[in-house]
């Protein structure tokens, strides 16, 4: 292993360090060490399985004129006595796209459970994960570790409902998965084609998406018309040219209550709906809600 030294953070370096999490964050009392980077393994579990070029290109640009300012979070394999990476893989990618040799690092004991959780919290936190990445970590957590969504919820500091909605995007068909990863179609049109009720349905309603340039709103109304459902009121139908603006706070109220969220805006006022898609979806809404009694 190559050598490795202890470097101090520096007055006032620890205020510069973001607040996310305890888990990826450096305690008072750890030791930030500068290991090799050729001793550095790829987390096995990392959650995030794409990094935008142009971003590692700006990072790498960043840290050549300022450093590293937070850590690596790192373990050690006590039989090849290498490192694997548990937080911090943009950094890592972006310090040899910079030609360092050697980088900051806090070395913690993990277990493979644990990799993955970190990993995944911290890209959770840092909203650097597609919708599909955060579904298959999810999954994993799931599948690999027993863990039932009230559990992974816990650990990633979401709620069971999000979760939940979440890892349902993973019963889409493949094509509709494909579309999703590259950007084709965004994670409220994928939603929204949870509500179709065939296989069939979904593909129909995605060659109308990418045919017709449909907005999420517009899915929505199409899928209901494919379903047999009742046409939306005129009200409804004029909501569908939404600006920018109420879009992007949909999207935000989407991600925290972790259902598909709609605003209403009125003259004085308005609505928001709630879209939820099954009995133990709308249970655990009225379960959160009820808190705020």
């Amino acid at each position: 292993m190559s050598a490795q030294k202890r470097v101090g953070l520096g007055r006032g370096l620890g205020a510069l360090i973001p607040t996310i999490e305890n888990e990826t964050r450096p305690a008072s009392d750890e030791a930030v060490l500068s290991v090799a980077i050729s001793d550095i393994q790829p987390n096995p579990r990392q959650p995030r399985t794409a990094f935008n070029e142009e971003e590692l290109k700006d990072l790498s640009e960043s840290i050549l004129a300022h450093g590293i300012i937070q850590p690596l979070i790192l373990t050690i394999d006590n039989e090849t006595k290498k490192y694997f990476l548990i937080a911090g893989e943009r950094r890592l990618r972006a310090a040899e796209l910079a030609g360092l040799q050697m980088v900051p690092a806090i070395v913690r004991t993990a277990s493979d459970q644990e990799r993955l959780e970190l990993a995944l919290i911290e890209n959770v936190q840092r909203a650097d994960l597609s919708p599909l990445e955060t579904a298959e970590a999810y999954r994993s957590l799931e599948e690999n570790f027993s863990l039932t969504h009230e559990e992974i919820a816990k650990r990633v500091g979401k709620n069971r409902s999000s979760v939940t909605n979440t890892l349902r995007l993973l019963k889409l068909p493949e094509i509709v998965l494909r579309a999703l990863r590259s950007g084709a179609i965004s994670e409220g049109h994928a939603r929204a084609l949870l509500g179709c009720g065939t296989e069939q349905a979904q593909v129909t309603t995605l060659q109308a998406i990418l045919t017709q340039g449909l907005n999420v709103r517009q899915t929505e109304a199409f899928v209901r018309k494919l379903s047999g459902q009742s046409e939306e009121s005129p009200a409804a139908k004029k909501s569908n040219q939404v600006s920018p603006e109420i879009r992007s706070i949909e999207e935000a109220l989407m991600h925290s209550v972790g259902t598909r969220v709609t605003l209403h805006p009125g003259k004085n006022g308005g609505t928001i709906h709630i879209h939820y898609y099954s009995n133990d979806e709308l249970n655990d809404l009225i379960e959160r809600f009820s808190t705020f009694r």
